[in-house]
Parts: C-alpha cells; structure tokens; sequence
C-alpha cells in the first residue's frame, strides 16, 4: 500500500480526521452487567468441583488386591480375565 493514496482516500469519504464519539445517555445509565447463576448451575459447579477432588484411585480396593497378592491368596479365572479382555476389545472396534 501507498503512503500518499491515504489522503487520497480520505478525500474520497470526506474525513480528514477522526471524529469524537460520545457516549449515549441510555448505555450510560444502564449501569454494569450483571450475570446470575441459577441453583442447577450452582449444583452442577459444586458437583465438579467434588469430582475433581476426589482421588481417581480407590486406595481401599488397591489394598486389598496388594494384601491378597502379597499372601497369594488372590486369583483370576483365565475364562472370565479373556472374556473381558475380548468385550473390551470388540468395543473398541
């Protein structure tokens, strides 16, 4: 772009500076946006909130397999293990 076609161009749409804008008298008293939250929306962030601090391991049911591994009392039926194992994976097809 030419520097020198700018006045050019301002001749054209009959500016050659920028006007003030003021402000509307209505926009003005209107006063501040507001934005209410309604008591789903309310239950919904404390319902995340609780989820998010909430541990994603159950510390309990890891105990107890390590407790059973570690007296060799814990077993798995090869039938049932392979059975999920191909229902995962037919899933994921």
């Amino acid at each position: 772009m030419r520097v020198d076609t700018l006045s050019q161009v301002a001749q054209l749409y009959h500016t050659s500076k920028p006007t003030k804008t003021t402000k509307s008298n209505g926009i003005a008293s209107m006063g501040r946006d507001q934005v209410q939250i309604s008591s789903a929306g309310r239950d919904f962030q404390i319902a995340k909130q609780a989820v998010a601090e909430a541990s994603d391991i159950r510390e309990d049911k890891v105990a107890e397999v390590k407790s059973k591994i570690d007296s060799g009392n814990y077993n798995v039926d090869t039938g049932d293990f392979a059975s999920v194992l191909l229902s995962a994976y037919n899933n994921k097809l």
